[in-house]
């Protein structure tokens, strides 16, 4: 009992009732159809013996909290840390806010088509300056992000710089006399986000990645092929990768990355990829995306027949001496990128950290209009709307937009409010459809695919892990999946749910595999599991507030409320609007099921005292509870009870460190009293 304290053991009823389903199903009622049976027998998979879980579920349609654990304590969200921040740009920008990515020129064009000044491409902080801009007007995306080793989108990556070129070409500009600049003043080449390494700056051209494929060569020893994408004098590849034996690991060395002085940069790449595997992609973050967007425009101006200055100058940090030439008569062209509704479906639905970690950046510039502390005052942005949302912020902190800071915490209470406050906007649907689907798309294409839940569940994923040096494991520190679900009989619910500290092989898939998919499975439970039994708000001959259940799978303890209804156990989960013919309150002492229920003259209970407060091991005393088949020695057991609670217990009763419940049991010698508080 590493977090007790104090002990509560149950009464007799509670305990055969808790022990059969620990024993026999792990399970919290009496039928496998409940939800809190079958989350129950999830988070007591031997995996998650050490590990924290969080969950909440609450129905849209009556409001009443169908199942909670831990719902009121702080967990490591990982990336559901995105649902806050992107909901935040939604409701302050609108749906249908766009980027103007525009380029001006700060001289007069001549007959001949020669431009006497310099032509300036000024960043808007549009995350899509890419492919993923389709003929319709949607913004496309692949399941599993390039950014995360998935595979690039088919195409042209730098379509919309070309684009910009050719409309620089069709408005007479033949030749430039001054330079090619690139405006990032909206928010400056900054940090690198903390998930995926990618420089955050206000210009993202391709996700301000290289992407790479690497092939094996036909056996081993050969050179590792490796194409590049896009094609571009900004970055240099020196290939050392080569081909390993058939059934080895690919490996990956981390790369050597050197800038020159002319700002061109060279990546050595090492590492091996075995005979016979498929090509592998990758991507390379640039370390300067504001260089890189300045050399691939001059070079599409130059491929679009525009004769460029190759005279090297220092980079221009301040733009102020230009913006006077940022009016409509000096536009030569724009981008105009799709609404943010695709947007903000392309975050949630990829996970896309340098989207997400740009928002708070984007609220403090677009929305606050603070040049100077943008990160500060886009936290105060989204503060102030939740805080319009009248939701409870002690609850929630966050340090980032995508969820990789350290300070990210937030309860599953909390997220569940947030959510079912999204259900009150008129721009619901947009949040709605930019989450990922169970089984079908997104972060959640490969989670419980065969699932009856699959298509039914949309939510979003998270993922936050560290390396365990110590014992050569990755430490899962959080892994989160906060949501909707459509029920099969069509009811809504909002659901949280998170699980911390789980230890996993050091498998880049583990995470996905162990966790990912527990939680997947939590969430599809509810599709069609009956809700009415795990409802709260029916009777019960009693209920335990406030207890620290310990439920024997060798868990930490959980704060839950118990209820029993006959000698059955009933629910355990959030049962604060239940009610029952007796109420009692541990106030946080542990709630436990006895080792075993043989009828023998072995413990099968004790008490503990505060361990905190006791410098030597902690001690315990027994209690007897008395069996059905020993109904012959109740006085006996009486006896022995009465007698241990009198010589053992009394000098810690006295300094209210344990807290002792029996079951009323008829003796010879009278009443064994249901409860001794002491």
């Amino acid at each position: 009992m590493k977090n007790s304290s104090r002990v509560l053991p149950l009464n007799y009823a509670l305990i055969s009732s808790l022990l059969f389903c620990l024993q026999a199903v792990p399970a919290r009622a009496q039928s496998e159809s409940t939800l809190a049976q079958r989350i129950q027998k999830i988070i007591s998979r031997p995996e998650f013996a050490h590990a924290n879980f969080g969950i909440e579920f609450c129905s849209l349609d009556t409001g009443k909290v169908l199942y909670a654990l831990n719902a009121d304590k702080l967990f490591v969200p990982a990336s559901t840390t995105k649902i806050l921040t992107e909901g935040a740009l939604l409701a302050k920008l609108g749906a249908d806010y766009r980027f103007h990515t525009r380029v001006y020129r700060t001289g007069s064009i001549d007959k001949h088509g020669t431009l006497k000044g310099h032509l300036i491409l000024v960043a808007s902080g549009d995350p899509n300056l890419s492919n993923r801009i389709q003929p319709d007007g949607t913004l496309a995306f692949v399941d599993q992000d390039h950014s995360y080793e998935g595979p690039a989108l088919p195409g042209d990556p730098l379509l919309v710089i070309h684009r910009l070129a050719k409309d620089v070409a069709a408005n007479g500009i033949r030749k430039i006399e001054g330079r090619v600049l690139i405006d990032a003043s909206l928010f400056p080449d900054g940090p690198r986000e903390g998930g995926t390494n990618v420089v955050m700056s206000s210009m993202m051209i391709n996700d301000n990645v290289i992407d790479l494929i690497g092939s094996p060569g036909a056996k081993a020893g050969e050179p590792a092929a490796l194409q590049s994408s896009p094609k571009t004098s900004y970055i240099k590849f020196v290939n050392h990768l080569t081909t390993s034996p058939a059934g080895t690991k690919p490996s990956f060395e981390p790369p050597d990355i050197a800038t020159n002085p002319d700002g061109s940069v060279l990546v050595t790449l090492s590492g091996s990829l075995p005979v016979g595997i498929s090509p592998q992609p990758a991507a390379i973050a640039v370390p300067s995306p504001t260089r890189f967007a300045e050399t691939v425009f001059r070079e599409a101006l130059s491929a679009a027949g525009i004769q460029l200055k190759n005279t090297p100058a220092p980079a221009v940090t301040d733009f102020s001496a230009y913006t006077r030439f940022y009016s409509v008569e000096n536009q030569v062209t724009e981008h105009l990128s799709p609404p943010l509704s695709e947007e903000i479906k392309i975050t949630l639905k990829v996970s896309q950290n340098l989207h997400a970690g740009m928002g708070p950046y984007l609220l403090g510039t677009l929305v606050e209009k603070d040049t100077k502390h943008l990160l500060d005052a886009g936290f105060k942005v989204e503060h102030d709307f939740l805080q319009s949302a009248n939701l409870d912020l002690s609850g929630a902190a966050q340090g980032d937009g995508a969820g990789g800071d350290w300070a990210d915490l937030f309860s599953a209470d909390f997220m569940v409010h947030y959510l079912t406050y999204w259900t009150t906007r008129p721009d619901f649907q947009v949040f709605f459809n930019a989450l990922p689907i169970l089984g079908k798309d997104g972060t959640l294409a490969k989670i419980q695919t065969n699932s009856p839940g699959a298509g039914h569940v949309f939510a979003k994923t998270g993922t936050f892990g560290s390396e365990d040096r110590l014992n050569g494991m990755m430490m899962l520190n959080g892994k989160g999946l906060a949501g909707y679900v459509i029920t099969k009989d069509g009811k809504k619910l909002a659901f949280a749910a998170y699980v911390n500290h789980v230890s996993l092989a050091p498998d880049p898939e583990a995470a996905q595999r162990v966790a990912g998919q527990a939680l997947g499975e939590i969430a599809a439970a509810a599709y069609d599991a009956n809700l009415d039994a795990a409802s709260p708000a029916g009777d019960y001959d009693l209920i335990i507030h406030n207890g620290h259940i310990i439920d024997g799978t060798r868990n930490p303890w959980y704060a839950a409320d118990v209820a029993v209804s006959g000698d059955p156990l009933a629910a355990i989960g959030d049962l604060r609007e239940a009610h029952a013919k007796r109420e009692i309150d541990p106030k946080g002492r542990i709630v436990a099921p006895p080792a075993s229920l043989k009828c023998s003259a072995s413990p099968l209970l004790s008490v503990s005292p505060r361990a905190k407060n006791w410098k030597r091991p902690m001690s315990t005393l027994p209690i007897f509870p008395i069996c059905a088949s020993m109904r012959k020695r109740k006085q006996e057991y009486s006896s022995k009870v009465r007698k241990a609670l009198k010589r053992k217990v009394l000098n810690l009763a006295q300094k209210r460190q344990v807290f002792v419940y029996f079951k009323r049991e008829e003796t010879q010698e009278g009443a064994l009293h249901a409860e001794e508080l002491l």
